[in-house]
């Protein structure tokens, strides 16, 4: 699945011990719909995206309304 991500950030993120988790490891947002550059489970909200279809979540909130942008040629 694909979708259309905007980043207003021009720099480095920077982290440290208190941006890690409970079990001591760092998780980083890749889905680009987490509030910041640390995951908050905002990816669950595209567990039921198609594979080949590419989607934007209005005004960046995955809670919000989903569009779909296009769809794979070689999807149908």
């Amino acid at each position: 699945m694909a979708r259309e991500v905007r980043h207003d950030a021009d720099g480095p993120a920077v982290f440290d011990a208190d941006d890690l988790g409970d079990d001591g490891k760092l998780y980083v947002c890749r889905c680009g719909l987490s509030d910041g550059a640390l995951c908050d489970g905002s990816h669950n909200a595209t567990a039921d995206e198609t594979e080949g279809v590419r989607y934007k979540y209005e005004d960046d909130d995955p809670g919000g309304e989903r569009r779909l942008l296009e769809r794979d040629r070689t999807d149908g």
